[in-house]
């Protein structure tokens, strides 16, 4: 844990952030919920060890969409840029701001991200303490960020 717990943030309208973190290894979406562990009253955490789950949740109609969607840029299966194409070509689901969050700094894999229009992509460092104040830091950016959360058009 950080030496100080950052002050619980709150989103424009008071409720919680929800966040929906797409990653195929069952370890990292524990240290990412583990990471999360600070911000429990003000961030709401789905889950979803695959991408085609990750879309077949998104599209239910009883899902509350995200705030914003983490998603583990290296997956077997449906990868994540291809999740990302596909959330951006639905119209009910493109307009979800979604973080790419690998442990890759290449810049090929940087720049399909943002050719695929990603909201941002954030490096993953191997050091636990330090992925903590990275965690802290987007939970803090999102939460004052104006986001989508609840909007869907029913197709």
């Amino acid at each position: 844990m950080p030496d100080t717990v950052p002050a619980v943030p709150t989103i424009s309208n008071g409720r919680p952030l929800r966040v929906l973190l797409v990653d195929d290894t069952s370890t990292d979406r524990e240290l990412t919920r583990e990471a999360l562990a600070g911000h429990e009253q003000a961030v709401i955490l789905d889950t979803c060890a695959s991408g085609e789950r990750a879309l077949s949740f998104l599209r239910a109609p009883d899902t509350t969409l995200p705030d914003v969607i983490l998603l583990d840029l290296n997956m077997p299966g449906l990868t994540s840029l291809e999740v990302l194409a596909q959330l951006k070509d639905d119209p009910s689901l493109q307009i979800l701001p979604v973080v790419i969050l690998s442990s890759s700094g290449d810049t090929r894999d940087i720049e399909r991200a943002y050719s695929l229009h990603a909201s941002s992509y954030l490096i993953k460092t191997p050091q636990f303490q330090r992925f903590v104040r990275q965690i802290d830091a987007f939970v803090n950016f999102w939460m004052r960020s104006c986001t989508p959360s609840g909007f869907r058009t029913v197709t």
